[in-house]
């Protein structure tokens, strides 16, 4: 492996490409896991994680670590790289040895190369050192020839770590290093075993608390076996030319990925993130960018995730630190309850993170698991990645008419969601509206569900229905929607109501609103319109209220 300079041109990603359902292997057997034996949590973790995969008592391994969060790289050397080959190769993990090869009729020798591995995945547990140090005094022969933007040597452990098959062929520390498996179909083809591309798959069980960070393997059997159901959120800053633009193409590339293979899916192409009054709803999927600091509706008290959520910012210092619920976002879209995620640690330029539109289509279409659709959408590594959840997550393993028979089976109550899954299927595969439409009403499921009752009036709404479609709304306000989802279904109804003349309904809608949620963000634009409805009504009484009220919510709060 060369390093690479991080210049690379995107390459275009074929979204309805024919990836294959590979069935990866996801045992724990083909896991190590390694904990710090200073601090207590992180050995519970382990043991925790080992037992619900499964991962022979053998091979978790606890080292004398640092208790911080960051280590220097001679310590990372001494301490972590070293004593872990040393335990892999006694357990029979790991064989180094030499290797010789034949290309176009021409015979070499490859030293040091992993001959033999039991093991794919590396799962870090809570404790273990998050980030490696610069360390100024490690010199290196060809990093003169760098940018000199990548002539360092800090890193994501977990980066590092993934190199870890090449430890012994002493591979460059400084900068980044070209990832062979970047864009990958093949998900087998990423093990240690491939000469001098050989790779470990390491995540890391992490957050803000130990809890947290133990609870992440729970909430991915869960949706393993419930299904990962909900909305997908796309924040893009709406970039048309640019070095950036490909921020951008990889946001829009992921969006297009979750709208072809069924799910509800929301993109914004506003220069903003999302606001803090965004209806931010039923989260499975999440990717947007470019805050510093978790903002907008994921700053607020509580955020809809579902179980098995994957959250992800793009951010250079998005995983600065992971024990923060306020700071950076890792540790905070982890605390408001993401099971999956990624960051950078240190400044890894933009080509240097994760190509998000490379990760969808793997994780949902190809069924790779979380480790290896991670691995598959990085373009480098020694660098600043770090991943955040169980590698093993694997929610697609199975195909969506096998999920709806066990959901069938069971009379889960996602089954609304896997339906409305189909429906949105058929949609993409340009159904009419109306036949969709009518499967939908003549469902006893429909009319029990606030989930397929707000889909049937968006397609009431396609096909010019307005009254149907306004009729179908207020119904799913009776059907115990979640507060997030109340939220966009007032937001949506109050302006068709208006449309129809019926302001007394809309006006009766935004007062119960506020009733129901007095602390909602984005009061002004409520009563914003209450007051012009007040005024048109004739609600003399009300319109000094509203008056005062959007005077006070304009004006900057007094110091």
């Amino acid at each position: 492996m060369k390093k690479a300079l991080l210049g690379m041109a995107l390459l275009g990603i074929g979204l309805v490409a024919a990836f294959p359902n590979i069935h990866a292997a996801g045992l724990g057997d083909q896991v190590a896991v390694v904990y710090n034996t200073r601090v207590p949590e992180s050995k519970d973790i382990a043991e925790h994680y080992a037992e619900r995969r499964q991962v022979p008592a053998g091979q978790v391994f606890g080292l004398d670590l640092p208790n911080d969060e960051i280590i220097s790289r001679a310590d990372y050397r001494d301490l972590l790289e070293k004593p872990l080959i040393k335990a892999l190769q006694a357990k029979r993990l790991l064989r180094f040895g030499a290797q010789t090869i034949t290309t176009n009729g021409t015979t070499s020798r490859l030293d040091g190369v992993v001959l033999s591995a039991r093991i794919r995945y590396l799962v870090l547990c809570y404790g273990v050192p998050l980030k490696i140090d610069a360390d100024p005094t490690l010199s290196e022969p060809g990093t003169e020839k760098f940018q000199s933007e990548l002539r360092r040597n800090e890193a994501a452990v977990d980066s590092e770590l993934a190199c870890l098959p090449l430890a012994q062929r002493n591979f460059q520390r400084a900068g980044p290093l070209m990832n062979r498996y970047y864009r990958t179909t093949n998900a087998a083809a990423m093990n240690p075993t491939n000469g001098a591309d050989g790779i470990l798959l390491v995540a890391r069980l992490d957050g803000p608390t130990a809890g947290i960070a133990r609870a992440l393997v729970d909430k991915a059997m869960q949706a393993e076996a419930d299904g990962l159901w909900g909305r997908a959120y796309f924040d893009l800053r709406g970039i048309t030319n640019g070095p950036y633009k490909i921020g951008d193409d990889w946001m829009r590339h992921a969006a297009e990925a979750c709208y072809l293979l069924g799910f509800e899916t929301a993109v914004d192409q506003r220069d903003g993130t999302f606001s803090p009054g965004f209806p931010l709803s039923q989260v499975a999927f999440y990717a947007g960018w470019y805050d510093g600091n978790v903002s907008g509706p994921f700053a607020q008290p509580t955020v809809e995730f579902m179980p098995g959520a994957f959250a992800y910012h793009l951010h250079s210092f998005s995983a600065t630190t992971l024990r923060s619920t306020t700071r950076q976002w890792v540790g905070p879209l982890l605390a408001k309850g993401a099971t999956a995620t990624m960051g950078c640690v240190y400044e890894p330029y933009l080509t240097g993170t994760p190509d998000i539109g490379t990760f969808f289509p793997r994780f949902i279409y190809s069924g790779f698991t979380f480790g290896e659709a991670a691995y598959a959408c990085q373009t480098c590594l020694s660098w600043q990645t770090t991943v955040v959840g169980d590698p093993l997550y694997r929610p697609f393993s199975r195909t969506l008419q096998q999920q709806w028979a066990d959901l069938q089976k069971r009379r889960s109550s996602n089954l609304d969601w896997c339906y409305l899954r189909m429906v949105d299927l058929q949609l993409a595969n340009r159904e009419p509206a109306e036949r969709v439409a009518a499967d939908l009403e003549g469902m006893d499921l429909t009319r029990h569900s606030a989930v397929l009752t707000e889909k049937l009036a968006e397609l009431y709404a396609a096909q010019g229905m307005p009254e149907s479609s306004a009729h179908a709304l207020q119904q799913v306000l009776q059907l115990n929607p979640t507060p997030q989802q109340r939220v966009r279904i007032t937001m949506e109804l109050g302006p068709d109501l208006i449309n129809l003349g019926r302001e007394a309904d809309a006006y009766a809608l935004y007062q119960q609103f506020l009733k129901d949620f007095p602390e909602y963000p984005d009061q002004a634009a409520v009563y914003h319109q209450l007051l012009a409805l007040a005024r048109k009504l004739g609600k003399t009484d009300d319109i000094a209220k509203y008056e005062h009220e959007t005077s006070r919510l304009a004006s900057p709060p007094p110091r």
